[in-house]
């Protein structure tokens, strides 16, 4: 009668779950330490070995190896089994290959495996080397899954698999990645830690500096040691190129990728790249690949900079791959992540076991052998009378037993004597007896001395690993070498100019330069971005797509964005708001903006706010800015930051205020202070009106040139410094530019040489670029020519002079 016993369903799933979880982590997906195999990948080689399928007999068809494996030893499905064969055999995949394939076996582009009744296969030499004195009991032989059969529990693996061809796995809840390497430096390695087991990883990387990819390829150094110490870390693969010209053109020629990267798919992905205009300098692509190596040729457009087209493949394409280090193996039975010692120690262990094992199966042997020759010399000394005792005996019983108590001889020998061939019996024979006995017993001194003596034995593991190396192995295809890893996309982008241009309400947005051709003086000037009617631009500010964009706000505080990470727009398009770059808090706002390549630089950052107070602080104080930005300066209430510039020891500043007043001054009048400072009178509007300061210009020391007056009508003028006297700061300054009704007021004051260009915006958004030569050169106290054509409606925002490069 049956019985129903209640059981909590989550502790059956929980006992059920962890069967299967250590069923896959130890008999399916991960390797063992020893030999370096999947039982699956396992159970073919000795598959193949049982049926004869060794290096010295011809191919079989592959699906005869599959149907071996499947009804003796896997019981499992025939794909995945010939999956795992084909992987075997594929040199792309492994360094060195176990299986040895012919036919269609895939290939690096991904393309399948033809069926197993196409194709052939059989142990490849190097694979044999993992089989080698398996008949001498050197390894525990274990049921297969029926119980009909017997199979190895690992194998003697005279070629350290687990190092040479590397791993890869997923169990449940684990993984194993280990990269492949070279077999010469892998067998370097190992007999230095034969000769030294204290070895540490520094000296094994001295012999085995990194990984080894059957695709060849770059790979960095950093990350290495880390890895092989630990057991975990992450690798950079770079593909390998090489610069070629064609028609006038550059071009990039891929030769090596990096590991277990699908030629084809990288390919499709590069297209992608150039159709979704990530890489615009790419004209035309090929895979130029046949049967004497790897090809992939990228031709780039004219005028191209091949190597900025380089980096940004590298960060945008599988051209450049991590590969993850995770060395996990099934050790006694468990999964243990292991340094590169530690597997090394692991491997060697095995092979001295197997070294061992092998000697005394051997020497047993050769000792059954010696004792067999001692009865057949016996015999043979007394022939006449052995043959008189068997003749005289009624069967083969009583003869054997007359033998034993006759000669002193134990039943095998006796048997053995039984057994002899009546040739045995001439001169010449006997003479072969006798020198197979001599010879055993040097071998079973030899035998018995390794055994004895514990250097002998490791230097039959060292002589055999030398050995493998000799016969299989080759130079090192993987270059390792110094590499930037990562790429700042300064790596991937030209140094050019950009226009950045901001409206009141806080739009932003990058133009190109070049976008904004130069006019004559006093032109129309061109569309600089959309507007709506309750919005106007309000700045205008060049700055190279390397620097970093320093956004300072209402509220005193700066953030950091790099000028190629701004939204980039057409000269008409309105731009992105800037609370969609930066975490500004309700009611800040843009006050001004500021370039810089480097903020560790000496020098200093010099403030100036509307109500006329001048501040200067060190710029390595604000090396620490963040995406959530600093305290750049302390604002009194109603004032707000105007212009911030970079000074060095002994440079003056000039103020500009909106009415045309202009005050010279030393920066030593200025005391440095810190970030969180509200700063110092730097002048004082004439008759205590209502003034505000535009412009903040700072002249380097020994400054000879001009200044540049730009009025909110569009009129403008240069004057040389030399006009404007020195003074102290705080005081009223002097006139620079003529205010009227129809001039307008000052809306910019800037340093010129006379070299440069002169970029101007309108609130309405429009611009005009001119050059600074063809502004005419007037005093102080005029308004001077029209620069800009401005509507009636319409006024000067912001100007900017942009120094050409020669």
């Amino acid at each position: 009668m049956s019985q129903v016993l209640p059981i909590e369903i989550t502790d059956e799933v929980k006992q059920s779950f962890i069967n299967y979880a250590m069923s896959v982590i130890v008999d399916r997906a991960l390797p063992d330490v020893r030999d370096g195999l999947k039982p699956v990948q396992r159970r073919i080689l000795y598959a193949a070995y049982q049926d004869g399928v060794v290096p010295t007999r011809k191919h079989v068809k592959s699906a005869k190896i599959v149907g071996e494996v499947m009804g003796k030893y896997h019981p499992h499905g025939d794909a995945a089994i010939y999956d795992t064969m084909a992987r075997l055999a594929q040199d792309w995949n492994l360094r060195y290959p176990l299986i040895d394939g012919q036919g269609n076996f895939g290939s690096v582009d991904g393309d399948p495996p033809a069926a197993p009744r196409y194709t052939e296969a059989r142990i490849s030499a190097v694979g044999y080397e993992m089989l080698q004195d398996l008949d001498k009991e050197t390894v525990d032989m274990v049921p297969n899954y029926d119980g009909t059969q017997t199979q190895p529990e690992v194998l003697p693996s005279a070629l350290p698999n687990m190092l040479v061809n590397g791993a890869a796995g997923i169990a449940v809840g684990m993984a194993t990645s280990l990269p492949p390497h070279n077999l010469s430096e892998t067998v370097d390695a190992l007999v230095a830690m034969i000769a030294n087991p204290e070895i540490g990883l520094e000296e094994i990387l001295k012999r085995l500096p990194g990984p080894d990819f059957p695709t060849g390829a770059k790979l960095s150094r950093r990350g290495i040691a880390e890895a092989y110490a630990s057991g975990r870390g992450t690798l950079k693969v770079r593909a390998r190129v090489r610069n070629e010209e064609k028609n006038g053109r550059a071009m990039l020629v891929f030769t090596e990728i990096p590991y277990q990267v699908n030629k084809a798919d990288l390919i499709a992905q590069i297209a992608g790249l150039v159709k979704n205009h990530v890489i615009e300098e790419i004209s035309a692509l090929r895979d130029e690949s046949d049967r004497q190596g790897m090809r992939i040729a990228i031709e780039l457009k004219r005028g191209a900079n091949p190597q900025v087209v380089l980096n940004k493949l590298y960060k945008h394409s599988r051209l450049q791959t991590t590969f993850s280090v995770n060395m996990l193996a099934i050790v006694n039975g468990e999964p243990k992540v292991l340094s590169l010692p530690q597997m090394m120690r692991h491997y060697l262990d095995h092979r001295a076991l197997v070294v061992r094992r092998r000697t005394e199966y051997e020497l047993r042997k050769a000792r059954e052998r010696a004792h067999i020759l001692e009865g057949l010399l016996i015999a043979l000394d007394h022939i006449d009378e052995v043959i008189a005792l068997i003749r005289a005996s009624q069967d083969a019983a009583e003869a054997r037993l007359g033998l034993i108590n006759r000669f002193a001889l134990t039943e095998i020998q006796a048997q053995a004597i039984l057994d002899m061939r009546l040739q045995r019996l001439v001169g010449l024979e006997r003479e072969k007896l006798q020198e197979e006995y001599r010879e055993l017993m040097e071998e079973i001194a030899r035998l018995s001395a390794i055994l004895e003596d514990e250097k002998r034995l490791w230097r039959v593991v060292q002589d055999e690993l030398l050995e493998v190396k000799k016969r299989f192995g080759d130079e090192r295809r993987t270059q390792i070498t110094e590499f930037e890893e990562g790429f700042s996309l300064e790596d991937l982008i030209e140094d050019e100019p950009m226009v950045i241009t901001l409206t009141a309400q806080g739009f932003m947005k990058r133009t190109p330069l070049e976008a904004y051709r130069a006019q004559g003086r006093g032109g129309v000037g061109a569309q600089a971005g959309k507007t709506k009617e309750e919005d106007e631009a309000i700045s205008v500010f060049v700055a190279s797509m390397h620097d970093t964009l320093l956004i300072f706000t209402n509220r005193g505080r700066v953030y950091g964005e790099k000028v190629h990470e701004l939204p980039e727009a057409s000269r008409q398009a309105r731009g992105t708001h800037v609370v969609s770059l930066l975490p500004l808090v309700e009611g800040e706002e843009v006050a001004a903006l500021l370039n810089v390549r480097d903020l560790t630089q000496e020098g200093y950052f010099v403030f100036a706010t509307k109500e006329g107070l001048v501040k200067k602080t060190e710029i390595r104080e604000y090396q620490n800015l963040s995406s959530a930005g600093l305290i750049a300066i302390n604002l009194v209430e109603n004032d707000a930051l105007i212009a911030v510039g970079m000074a060095q020891e002994g440079d003056q500043a000039m103020l500009a205020t909106l009415s045309g007043q202009a005050i010279r001054f030393d920066l030593a009048d200025v005391r440095a202070t810190g970030r969180a400072s509200q700063g110092v009178t730097g002048i004082r509007f004439k008759g205590g009106r209502s003034d505000q300061v535009v412009s903040l210009v700072v002249l380097p020391q020994g400054y000879e040139g001009e200044v540049l007056a730009v009025g909110t009508k569009g009129y403008g003028k240069r004057t040389p410094v030399s006009e404007y006297p020195l003074q102290g700061r705080g005081g009223q300054g002097v006139i620079t530019f003529n205010t009227n009704d129809k001039v307008g007021q000052l809306g910019a004051l800037m340093r010129v040489q006379g070299t440069e260009d002169l970029l101007v915006l309108s609130k309405r958004g429009i611009a005009i670029r001119t050059k600074v030569a063809s502004i005419s050169q007037y005093g102080r106290a005029t308004s001077g020519v029209k620069v800009m054509n401005l509507a009636e409606d319409d006024e000067m925002a912001s100007a900017f002079v942009i120094a050409l490069q020669e």
